[in-house]
């Protein structure tokens, strides 16, 4: 597995964390290019300006330094998502916060462009290497699952049959979203504008999970 990508400092650059961003942005390059299969840790490391050993001082091999770069990409789309209140006792209803998270993460997710290209790759590449797709669905759409069906259980105003199917119909409407719309280039032949779709699932949910005010 990846080492874990040292914080930035706030004060002073952080050496060590500079090295590893360096080495990501190199590996972003060689995987989007050259696809997973051709990428090498030696085209990595020479991508990324650093010998082999180096590269090998922090990330172990290929695959733990694509779920680091997964990571990396995915941290600022899933920030609403990790900080999702767990506790019942909420001061906003039920429909603001699953607006403001939906709203957040498609608007995050869609403006950051080079998450939206590894998606490519890992679509791309998941028949051949399905353990690229699984590094995508644990790192993104396992911790979004668990955070909302936990939300949606909890919560003692909404009532959900089964607050695990409704937690998926939720975050997978998003990702479904963005790999149409933004991947696949579906907003050229079927256009959806990021409001309406954020407006028609909070309805859906707000309708499943009979709301009591």
């Amino acid at each position: 597995m990846a080492s874990a990508i040292p914080p930035q400092s706030s004060n002073a650059s952080d050496p060590k964390a500079d090295k590893a961003k360096a080495i990501l942005s190199g590996a972003f390059e060689v995987f989007t290019t050259q696809g997973y299969a051709a990428a090498s840790m030696a085209r990595i490391a020479k991508a990324a300006g650093v010998s082999k050993p180096t590269l090998y001082s922090y990330f172990q091999d290929k695959e733990g330094l694509f779920i680091a770069l997964v990571q990396q990409l995915l941290h600022k789309s899933t920030r609403t998502v990790g900080h999702l209140p767990a506790e019942a006792a909420l001061s906003a209803t039920p429909e603001a916060i699953m607006r403001q998270m939906a709203t957040s993460f498609l608007t995050e997710a869609v403006n950051n462009k080079p998450f939206l290209t590894l998606m490519r790759l890992i679509i791309g590449e998941s028949e051949k290497f399905p353990e690229l797709a699984q590094a995508f669905v644990r790192e993104l759409s396992k911790p979004m699952l668990e955070r909302m069906s936990t939300y949606l259980g909890n919560h003692p105003q909404l009532h959900f049959s089964d607050p695990e199917i409704a937690a998926r119909v939720f975050s997978g409407s998003m990702v479904h979203y963005l790999i149409v719309q933004e991947v696949m280039g579906g907003k050229e032949l079927m256009p959806l504008e990021c409001d309406r779709m954020v407006a028609g699932l909070i309805d859906i949910m707000m309708a499943g999970g009979h709301y009591e005010a």
